[in-house]
């Protein structure tokens, strides 16, 4: 869909915005670029490299790249980037790796790979990369060698030499059992990717030394593929405790074997579910989740312009997520060298959406103020917030999966340094760019940018607690944020309508005024809040 209508003025954020207070009313100054010793947002962004920035002219993302680019990243305020595969692989995509050593040979050099953790961490990035150890490729030397019954690397995988039940389902809903030169093996994503077995100590010793190995050339951790894959293979393990618990006890040993170097590795883990009760027993091992069900439920509620069970389900999320993890949420801002206490803590890693399913935009149908509400929401609420390469654009893409990772739109008209990996499957003309955004004071663009410099600047926002507020509004979201230096009321309206909010006596401080806002009608008098149309209000 083009892009033919524009979000209404957003303030930009100031020093005094953002520290002090918004004046009502008031336009706010452009925004400047980050201090490079400026407060971590500890928002993350994924980058499928492919499709990011070319620097060799061959038409394909690369390595050097993203190092190109992260003052880009570091003047939208991320914190952290997480590599969709770089490592050898004979698909577009990356997920079936032939060495888990190397780096594939289009995006560059295990050099450059080096190069650009030095300079992100010198702009204060943390670099995490996808780890796909679930499956190897099928042209992996391993799988080759295992073709062979009588192989040393047999028992790598899964085999069976009587003929299986080949209309058995796998946990993703395809057929399980694939023929290899002697006999069948395990493949719950296809025979492409055949399952590495973990009850083989010798692979579970491997698969901990290359993750150690990347961690010593500076890499800050990993985004574990399909995590709860390793043991939930059939279709009858989806709700095995069994596996559940060979899971658990694999990520724990996996997690203990990387801090050896790294004490304070980073590891966020696939795990997809459709209710958090599913999720939380993989945070003690990893210390934070993706967290499949509130990206859907955000996404729902902004399009319907209703919190619906947005409330309910982040009280059942975080009630589930304490008694599995023994605490509460931790500090999700510092970017590199912290990680949760799995005895005590845990990180919820929020988004709107990721490479496998249909950009934000595209679900929103196109609709700039949903996609405004949708973003204000995902960066005010607890956890690490993630972002997917153009959805500060308002990049859409639907399914096939290679429509959903097109190249970054870097400036109106195509020029040197975009990809050319695949043409668009949608013309959303030359305002969804970089330079046109960057231009744009009221752009999507900059809507990230400003609540992304709401979560650096205001600890609350950040790291600080959620305890739900209700409003009597179905279409006022509000929650408290509290992180023991910092109390602040968020509130946001869905809907397409002023609303008025009058807080029961008590709820809000004598004292309270209006700290930040989307929009400069917003106001507080007498005990009144107003909330103009798809604005948000941050209560001080």
């Amino acid at each position: 869909m083009s892009r033919n209508r524009f979000l209404k003025p957003l303030a930009l954020f100031t020093a005094l915005a953002l520290g002090a207070g918004y004046l009502s009313g008031a336009r706010a100054a452009e925004a400047t670029p980050p201090a490079a010793d400026a407060p971590s947002s500890g928002v993350y962004y994924e980058i499928f490299v492919r499709a990011w920035y070319d620097t060799n002219g061959d038409g394909i993302g690369d390595l050097n790249g993203v190092t190109a680019k992260l003052d880009y990243l570091k003047s939208l305020g991320i914190s952290g980037i997480w590599l969709m595969p770089i490592n050898n692989s004979p698909s577009y995509h990356g997920y079936d790796i032939t060495d888990y050593y190397g780096i594939n040979p289009q995006y560059g050099t295990v050099a450059d790979l080096q190069h650009l953790v030095d300079e992100a961490h010198k702009r204060g990035i943390a670099v995490t990369m996808d780890m796909v150890i679930n499956h190897s490729s099928n042209e992996h030397p391993w799988f080759v060698a295992a073709q062979k019954e009588s192989s040393a690397r047999r028992n790598w995988y899964t085999w069976t030499m009587k003929r299986p039940n080949l209309d058995a389902m796998s946990a993703t809903d395809t057929p399980i059992w694939h023929a290899g030169d002697d006999g069948w093996y395990l493949g719950v994503f296809g025979g492409h990717m055949p399952d590495l077995n973990y009850d083989n100590p010798d692979v579970r010793a491997e698969m901990i030394k290359v993750g150690q190995f990347w961690l010593r050339k500076g890499v800050d951790g990993f985004r574990l593929d399909a995590a709860k894959h390793i043991y939930v293979n059939f279709k009858a393990d989806e709700h095995s405790q069994q596996a559940l618990d060979k899971n658990v006890a694999w990520w724990t040993e996996y997690r203990e074997g990387l801090q050896k170097v790294n004490p304070n590795v980073t590891l966020v883990g696939e795990v997809s579910a459709e209710s958090p009760k599913q999720l939380a027993p993989y945070l003690k091992p990893l210390g934070s989740i993706f967290d499949f069900p509130l990206a859907e439920q955000l996404i729902v509620s902004a399009k319907s312009e209703n919190v619906g069970k947005l409330d309910a389900l982040l009280k059942a999320t975080y009630d589930a997520y304490k008694l599995a993890g023994g605490g509460g949420p931790s500090c999700a801002s510092c970017a590199r060298g912290t990680r949760p206490s799995t005895a005590s803590a845990f990180i919820d890693s929020t988004f709107l959406s990721n490479h496998d399913q249909e950009r934000v935009m595209s679900r929103l149908d196109g609709n700039l103020d949903h996609m405004r509400v949708a973003a204000a929401m995902l960066l005010t609420l607890p956890g690490r917030p993630y972002i997917y390469y153009g959805e500060e654009l308002g990049m859409e893409g639907k399914k096939p999966d290679p429509n959903l990772r097109e190249p970054m739109r870097w400036t109106r008209e195509a020029g040197p340094g975009e990809s050319r990996w695949k043409p668009t499957s949608v013309n959303q003309g030359q305002a969804v760019s970089v330079q046109s955004e960057q231009d744009d004071p009221h752009s999507l663009y900059n809507t990230y940018r400003t609540l992304i410099g709401w979560r650096a600047q205001n600890s609350a926002l950040r790291d600080g607690k959620l305890d739900m507020q209700a409003t009597g509004n179905p279409h006022l979201f509000a929650y408290w944020r509290d992180d023991g230096k910092q109390r602040v009321l968020v509130v946001h309206n869905l809907s397409g309508k002023d609303a008025m909010w009058k807080p029961k006596a008590g709820v809000l401080p004598k004292e309270t005024t209006v700290l930040l806002t989307t929009e400069s009608k917003a106001s507080l008098q007498a005990g009144r809040l107003n909330v103009p149309a798809y604005g948000s209000v941050v209560l001080h």
